[in-house]
């Protein structure tokens, strides 16, 4: 698994379900599997310090193929309860299948490790520190441009001290949280019928169960995995303001589809319309699967959301709603997606915010007089977000005008939501709400005379 990630840049959170459904493992063992793979993942910069304390070599130095296996035995050795010889002893035999040379050089390093107890090991990683920002990276496992960057969009809410929570909740294992499908079928009824239901403290389609992947098989895409944050980002859009029947509703960038469906529930609840696009075909197939358990017909289109023609869709007036659910760097989702932290670079920002703005040039040209845009990102960088939003606006002129977001967020939310000062816009962070840092700002155009 952690050989596929690396090598094939594949996705932890799309492998690793298919690979235990293959496998058949039970709950115990697809729990542990789980663990072993995202908690590697996200230690990995940590872990790699100790590696090259311990192995008396840089990390990058070591084959990548014995370095994953190193990994591996470290988390077990420093960060879960497996008995020392039993992590050892797992791995030579592991590394004997991938390098059998290098058996000999892992059970010394993995016994290195285990002479050491995991507090002494922080203080010996961090010894080797250039700075702060460093300090908390490598204890932290952040790239330390991530920790700037984290560190940046905490202090313009005046709340920098919060760093270091919002490091370690990123490096937690975030709760499997569903969405209730609203006015599908009654899958509100028979969520709460199952054991360990519990609803979301925010999002009023939310709720969390004991078995939640079981829910969401027998549910027929009424109950589907989605985090709280993506929930409110949805209805933020939905709910801004009264719909009024026949609206045409557009989700952009709708790939894998989950603000897709919720969506769609709402559009089918209200009398509104909606379409989708999405830029990569095989994304597209997976907007079609999420909205399948959705009784409304959605025009899910494939094709380069810069290039967008609301006429084409159906809408020569313009969309009443749309939905830019912006690509970015994903560093607000990094709990989930644990590899992200990796493989992003500072250079992709620049790259991500014109794409950005382009994104949002076209969908405000796309808007109809008085429609709302909602433009989100799954990223707190300050570039991605106010950086994005703030240019845009600046190009859009009076024929633009924000919305008090907070406020709408607030009305949608079961209880209040601890914000920033800035109406305008939305940060929601893992470790004050439990949710992916989600950002969201509503923006409307102006009705001409």
């Amino acid at each position: 698994m952690l050989e596929a990630v690396r090598r094939d840049e594949a996705y932890a959170n799309l492998l690793l379900p298919a690979r235990i459904r293959r496998a058949r493992l039970g709950q115990a063992d697809a729990a542990l599997a789980t663990e072993l793979t995202y908690g590697t993942l996200r230690r990995q910069g940590y872990y790699d310090h100790v590696i090259a304390i311990a192995a008396d070599r840089p990390a990058d130095a070591i084959d990548p193929a014995v370095l994953d296996v190193l990994r591996l035995g470290v988390h077990q050795l420093l960060a879960t309860r497996v008995p020392t010889h039993a992590a050892v002893n797992e791995q030579v035999d592991l590394v004997r299948r991938v390098a059998p040379k290098a058996a000999g050089f892992v059970n010394a390093v993995l016994r290195t490790v285990s002479r050491t107890d995991a507090a002494a090991w922080r203080d010996l990683v961090a010894e080797g520190a250039s700075g702060e920002d460093d300090r908390l990276g490598r204890l932290e496992s952040h790239p330390a441009w991530v920790v700037r960057a984290l560190r940046s969009a905490l202090a313009r809410e005046g709340r920098g001290d919060e760093l270091e929570a919002l490091l370690q909740a990123d490096n937690s294992s975030p709760r499997v949280n569903l969405a209730v499908l609203p006015g599908v079928g009654d899958g509100a009824q028979e969520l709460a019928a199952v054991e360990g239901y519990a609803p979301d403290r925010y999002s009023p389609i939310g709720a969390t169960a004991d078995d939640p992947i079981a829910v969401v098989s027998a549910a027929g895409g009424r109950i589907r995995v989605q985090d709280e944050g993506s929930q409110l980002a949805a209805l933020a859009l939905s709910r801004a303001m009264p719909v009024r029947p026949g609206e045409r509703w557009l989700d952009l960038c709708s790939g894998p589809g989950g603000k897709t469906a919720v969506l769609a529930a709402e559009a089918l609840a209200a009398g509104a319309e909606l379409a989708a696009n999405e830029v990569i075909p095989a994304r597209a197939e997976l907007v079609r699967a999420a909205i399948a358990g959705v009784p409304l017909e959605v025009d899910v289109r494939v094709g380069d959301g810069r290039a967008l023609d609301a006429a084409a869709f159906g809408a020569p007036g313009g969309f009443d709603r749309i939905l830019l659910d912006a690509p970015c760097t994903g560093l607000g989702a990094l709990r989930r997606r644990p590899e992200a932290r990796w493989r992003k670079r500072p250079e992709d920002v620049a790259e991500l915010t014109q794409l950005q703005g382009e994104l949002l040039d076209a969908a405000f040209g796309a808007l109809a007089p008085g429609g709302v845009l909602a433009y989100v990102t799954c990223s707190p960088h300050t570039a991605e977000t106010h950086g994005s939003i703030g240019g845009a606006l600046a190009r859009w002129g009076g024929t633009a005008e924000s919305l008090d977001t907070a406020a709408v967020v607030q009305s949608v939310s079961r209880h209040p939501l601890d914000l920033g000062a800035d109406a305008a816009t939305v940060q929601l962070w893992p470790h004050r709400h439990g949710t992916d840092a989600m950002f969201i700002a509503l923006v409307r155009r102006v009705p001409e005379d």
